[in-house]
């Protein structure tokens, strides 16, 4: 990480850290509460039972921990998009249209090509390449298309086999 968190994969790797302490609290809440119903011999270094107040107190720390990583993800992905040669409104344009269209879409195998180029372009814009990026939008673009050409076809039976 950078001295100033000026790129997506540092603001990503904020966002990891975070989750990852969230992740560590949760385990440590669920250990206290799993000691509260033991007798422990451990001495007086054990640590001591957790009330449900503490516990839910706790738990509120884990949940906002969660919220501000999500929170990072999404301005990491923002960041990402801003650099990008492609507009991010056409992105957001063509990310709808692919949602729109798997919610209508009854083949598998129509469904797994847009969700594969969705995927790619996620891991683009994540990675910060443009490059890439601009390719993954492309296959996005072929993705839906071709499913509206075979969407016309007369004998188009939709079905969820592949």
């Amino acid at each position: 990480m950078s001295q100033t968190a000026t790129s997506p994969a540092d603001i990503e790797a904020l966002a990891d850290s975070l989750s990852a302490s969230a992740n560590e609290l949760h385990a440590s809440i669920m250990r206290a509460i799993r000691r509260n119903g033991t007798v422990d011999d451990a001495g007086a270094d054990a640590a001591a039972p957790v009330t449900h107040a503490e516990a839910q107190a706790l738990f509120e720390q884990e949940v906002e921990l969660r919220q501000r990583a999500n929170s990072l993800y999404v301005d990491s992905a923002r960041y990402a998009v801003a650099g990008l040669e492609v507009p991010a409104q056409e992105i957001l344009r063509l990310a709808a249209q692919a949602r729109e269209t798997i919610r209508r879409i009854d083949r598998a195998k129509d469904i797994a090509g847009i969700v594969a180029a969705l995927l790619g372009l996620a891991g683009a814009v994540v990675g910060h390449q443009p490059k890439d990026a601009a390719a993954a939008l492309e296959d996005l673009k072929d993705n839906l298309a071709a499913f509206k050409v075979d969407s016309r076809k007369p004998d188009h039976a939709p079905t969820m086999k592949t």
